[in-house]
């Protein structure tokens, strides 16, 4: 008994998820600091002034704070997706105070070189006033952009409904402090009014720079359009040729191995086959430990044969995301060396998710339904040939082959009438002889235990012995098997498949270089083309690629009844629509830097560079530029971070022309450019510096499902940021429509 705890101690110490949690937690944790620390350091650079720094800073801890408290209250727990959502959520959380801040402090400067300076309370009011319409529709818009991912179902909204919660949580807890706590605290720093009305030495700087760009830039609108169309089209045509994956692989440090030997190996051999694999094993540098799992219990979940068997490998500790690849492909290269087995390497969470997903592991499955088994065999077969055909495919298997060894035993009603045996008697005795039957109990305080006959098993281990097994008829008499039935040896299976009350024979596949999309959408083609299925029999594809485009669909659908709330916000805040179409201008630009920071990820892990391959149409691209779940969420937000600052941007052109009666032209679109400078260039660098610890973690425990995300806003936040402050200027001087509003009373 001491012997079985220990086991199970040593089983539980190897098989810790604890562990992977632990370093994910771990890793989020240090880019939630490390992100703040960044983002500090930039506010304190950018705004010139501690005092304005700190006001700004101080919307981070308690905007974090409250979406924690709110998140605790609704009983979500803090784990690795909420973290994610607070992660993402830095930059921005500090985006309204910065805007309220910085206009405030701008006002300040400009009312204390008047000749009769207004009242410091009366400026700070005014000023925050300024702009707070534009920043709650602003928040408003990007919570909006956000509620598709709120809204997911199944897998995925799992995954992601508790990352938009704490994001959504965050920025709105931030609107909250940038509204209420910001201008008191402005007051209360301020309340003397400036000692310098001098810009700080670098916001000058930026400013007179920025100023000489944007007056070239302006004298080239069509140039620019042009340019501008031309290179959102580029991008446009390269995302149907991104790879796509449901969720990346997870950074565990502990993989699992389905091994499977031919049907009817029995449980030495398994063993035998085992102490190889594992010596094998052992050999890789980065293995720390290395257990197997052969058998089952009577009622178990997994209903497999003694020739199934699972290895868990325990990886050293502190081992890299590129390393742990490494290794994985060390033990594919180790079981490849057994060629009378098959197999599967996978991650703990990654054989979860795929069971979860289809009820198998692999990330490819096809179902073939209908009514024949061996017809289904035969079909299965065609289609597992097709499969090793296509490009990037691996681990190509029949899920459930025919050829389990088995002994068919017929009896002869001639000989049992003429010796006096009844079959159901015989039938009996050889189940309870090779199988067991219950035929008593036994009672042990208040346990109750089973009490169950079978033969030795000495006498079980040689099918041969079975026509030796003695018989006994109601009269006595005592004969072998052997004379009372015909013995043979067949094969059959060892499991038939069912599902929806149908039959069905399943075929597996890895891919190794290729993202999943993709092959799928070939081997869906090759199939079709090469498979006949007679009436009755069909072939069904499902794994990561459906489960993909289903949550796509969804996002998708989600998000066009989202642009409609949009809309209507947005119809509210600008008087006339070709205003807000200026806004909505950034959405196309932002997708370029997205798809070009995809595409530059691949580019990295595959080692190869062409610039050209993202506007060469029909040019595949490498394997890591791969888009996922995470992924298409990060173009959600990536659109709702970047309409901000074209709100920001146009809804002041608005205000110097209604509130301090400019007449629109290129004076007022410099000015309004000019002020808008910081602001915007604040808020973009805040949020990437924020995500950036993310994004170069990505891969790592913790990091793989937000730092795709983290990448894709990167990437589009450059050109957007570039849009806003360079084209859009550009494209309201020449469409825009700015007109001082009248009201009759």
């Amino acid at each position: 008994e001491c012997s079985l705890r220990r086991m199970r101690l040593w089983f539980a110490l190897i098989c810790r998820p604890a562990t992977f949690i632990e370093s994910a937690l771990r890793n989020m944790k240090h880019s939630l600091a490390l992100g703040g620390i960044l983002v500090a350091v930039v506010l304190f650079l950018l705004l010139g002034s501690v005092r304005s720094a700190c006001i700004s800073l101080v919307a981070i801890p308690i905007s974090l704070l409250t979406a924690v408290i709110a998140l605790e209250r609704l009983g979500i727990t803090i784990n690795t997706i909420t973290l994610g959502g607070l992660v993402i959520a830095l930059g921005e959380v500090v985006d309204d105070s910065i805007i309220d801040v910085e206009n405030i402090f701008r006002r300040l400067r400009e009312n204390k070189s008047l000749a009769k300076p207004r009242p410091v309370f009366q400026v700070v009011f005014d000023a925050s006033l300024e702009v707070r319409r534009a920043v709650v529709f602003a928040t408003f818009v990007v919570a909006l952009v956000f509620l598709p991912v709120l809204t997911l179902t199944g897998l995925q909204g799992s995954f992601f409904a508790p990352l938009a919660l704490s994001y959504i949580l965050a920025i709105m807890a931030s609107l909250l402090v940038a509204l209420t706590l910001t201008p008191a605290l402005a007051y209360l720093f301020f309340d003397k009014g400036l000692n310098k009305t001098d810009e700080p030495r670098l916001q000058h700087l930026l400013k007179a720079g920025y100023r000489r760009v944007l007056g070239f830039v302006a004298n080239w609108p069509r140039v620019i359009i042009a340019a501008l169309v031309i290179i959102c089209l580029g991008a446009a045509t390269r995302v149907p040729f991104l790879g796509g994956e449901f969720l990346p692989e997870f950074r565990e440090g502990h993989f699992v191995l389905q091994v499977f030997a031919a049907p009817g190996t029995s449980l030495p051999a398994m063993l035998k086959i085992g102490t190889q694999i594992s010596e094998g094993l052992l050999k890789i540098k980065g293995i720390a430990t290395v257990e197997q799992q052969v058998g089952r219990a009577e009622l178990g979940e997994d209903p497999w044969g003694p020739h199934r068997s699972e290895f868990h490998v325990d990886l050293v500790d502190g081992i890299s995301g590129a390393g742990q690849e490494k290794v994985k492909e060390g033990i594919e290269d180790v079981l490849k060396e057994f060629p009378s087995i098959q197999f599967e390497v996978l991650t703990f969470l990654g054989d979860r998710i795929g069971e979860t997903l289809t009820g198998e592991t692999a990330p490819v499955v096809v179902n073939v339904f209908g009514d024949d088994l061996d017809l289904l065999d035969a079909k299965a077969r065609e289609v597992a040939a097709v499969l090793k055909t296509v490009p990037g495919q691996a681990d190509v298997q029949v899920k459930a082959p025919p050829g389990a060894p088995r002994m068919n035993v017929h009896l002869r009603p001639d000989r049992l009438t003429q010796f006096g045996f009844r079959p159901l008697e015989v039938l009996e005795a050889i189940q309870t002889s090779y199988q067991g039957m219950v035929v008593a109990q036994t009672h042990r305080g208040n346990q109750v235990a089973d009490v169950a006959v079978i033969l030795d098993a000495a006498e079980r281990r040689d099918p041969e012995s079975i026509g030796s097994l003695l018989l006994r008829s109601p009269q006595g008499t005592l004969l072998p098997l052997r004379e009372l039935a015909e013995i043979s040896s067949a094969t059959g299976r060892f499991s038939i498949l069912h599902e929806g009350a149908r039959r069905r024979q399943t075929i597996t596949c890895s891919t190794h270089g290729r993202d999943v999309s993709s092959f799928v959408t070939e081997a869906k083609k090759q199939v079709a083309a090469k498979v006949i299925f007679p009436a009755g029999t069909y072939a069904a594809f499902s794994g990561a690629a459906e489960a993909k485009e289903k949550a796509q669909r969804e996002l998708l659908l989600h998000s066009a009844i989202a642009a409609i709330g949009i809309l209507m916000l947005l119809s509210v805040v600008f008087h006339n629509w070709r205003n807000l179409l200026l806004v909505l201008a950034n959405v196309p630009f932002a997708l370029v830097g997205g798809v070009l920071a995809v595409y530059l990820t691949g580019v990295i892990e595959s080692g190869h560079f062409s610039l050209w391959d993202i506007f060469y149409v029909g040019k595949e691209q490498p394997a890591g530029s791969s888009l996922t779940i995470g992924s298409l969420i990060g173009f959600v937000t990536l659109f709702g971070i970047t309409t901000r600052n074209s709100i920001m941007m146009i809804s002041h052109f608005e205000h110097l022309v209604n509130e301090e009666g400019m007449i629109w032209g290129l004076d007022a679109a410099m000015r309004g450019a000019s002020e808008r400078l910081m602001p915007i260039l604040m808020t973009a660098t805040v949020t990437a510096l924020g995500l950036l610890p993310l994004a170069l973690g990505s891969g790592e425990a913790g990091r793989e499902i937000e730092g795709p995300m983290a990448i894709v806003i990167l990437g589009g936040l450059i050109t957007s940021t570039t849009l806003n402050l360079l084209v859009l200027p550009t494209l309201a001087l020449r469409y825009g429509r700015f007109e001082k509003v009248t009201s009759d009373h």
